[in-house]
């Protein structure tokens, strides 16, 4: 599992960016958070856990949950 913290959230499209801990940033969207995080609630600066998977697009966040 990755870490890393909330980087931006654009609150209006339902996706956002990760800095991880591995100096790399991942998109993700608000239907890859754990039912443990509201998409609603999130802002720039939250540490959270997630694990990285492939899309057609190049690796992003998916499973993320507050760390």
């Amino acid at each position: 599992m990755a870490t890393g913290t909330i980087k931006k959230v654009v609150a209006d499209r339902g996706f956002g960016f990760i800095a991880a801990e591995d100096a790399k940033e991942y998109f993700f969207h608000r239907d890859g958070l754990d039912s443990s995080l509201s998409f609603d609630r999130l802002v720039g600066g939250e540490l959270v856990e997630f694990e990285i998977e492939q899309s057609p697009k190049g690796p992003r966040a998916s499973r993320v949950r507050a760390a």
